[in-house]
């Protein structure tokens, strides 16, 4: 069998949202590798300035746009600038999401308002906006980082997050039957467990080891894992899927009941 070729995005443009860390850096430091022009968004500018300094230092195309794709503003703005800066748009990936721990009983109307517009409606837009571009280069990859939770699984104070990421299934199945015709596909990755700079703040380190007890691989993911999944829907491999998610999650869902994997 022989190996996949290097350059596989090479001459592309990708836009990926929520690139400040973890995941999203994960995935604009591997589409630069394999070629892409990589145009790099987070709310945070001193993040994606550095993330796109960094590729640019290892010889390839990155541009640093600092927008909230929450916002109507933000989603266009992105899009303009990466159409300024490299004149198409090839892949989207939308990474960008807010998962504040808020017990549904405790939780205000404009909080949920908020995860949903973050993670979910921004989604939308961002597939309105930057459609017709792909449309005029007759291709186009559309990936979502979506999540086992809230399409396998649920985990308390999180009811917002999950139905962001339920409706994230939902969008990607419709957009993807939509788009069929464009030569535009439409996929995600639903990660599990994964150690990011936001996981790692959150939860301790004793109790990180005492969760990877319960995957099956024994570890926690890593931002590079979903990467590479994500690497694979935006490849010329993936050419015929669409309309699927891939579960990033070392088997976690696997067993019928956590406790047997103690």
């Amino acid at each position: 069998m022989s190996a996949l070729p290097a350059g596989r995005l090479q001459g592309m443009t990708a836009i990926v949202t929520g690139a400040g860390q973890g995941i999203g850096e994960a995935v604009a430091r591997l589409f630069a590798r394999e070629g892409a022009n990589v145009v790099v968004n987070s709310r945070t500018p001193s993040a994606v300035e550095r993330i796109a300094a960094s590729i640019r230092s290892d010889n390839a195309r990155a541009v640093a746009v600092p927008a909230d794709v929450g916002e109507i503003a933000g989603v266009r703005r992105l899009v303009e600038q990466a159409l300024k800066h490299f004149a198409a748009i090839d892949i989207l990936v939308h990474n960008a999401g807010i998962f504040p721990y808020q017990p549904l009983e405790q939780m205000e109307e404009n909080q949920w308002q908020e995860v949903l517009n973050v993670n979910l409606t921004s989604g939308f837009r961002l597939i309105r906006a930057c459609v017709p571009a792909m449309k005029e280069r007759g291709r186009g990859r559309i990936i979502f980082s979506s999540s086992v939770q809230g399409n396998h699984v649920a985990v308390p104070g999180c009811a917002h997050y999950a139905a962001s990421k339920a409706g994230i299934n939902g969008l990607i199945r419709a957009a993807a039957l939509e788009l069929a015709g464009q030569g535009i596909t439409v996929n995600g990755v639903e990660p599990g467990l994964v150690l990011t700079p936001g996981t790692d703040r959150a939860i301790s380190a004793r109790r990180r080891e005492e969760m990877a007890r319960y995957v099956p691989m024994k570890r926690w993911g890593q931002p590079l894992d979903v990467a590479h999944a994500m690497l694979y829907l935006a490849s010329p491999e993936a050419a015929y899927v669409t309309g699927q998610t891939i579960i990033v999650d070392g088997g976690a869902l696997l067993p019928q009941n956590g406790a047997l994997m103690v």
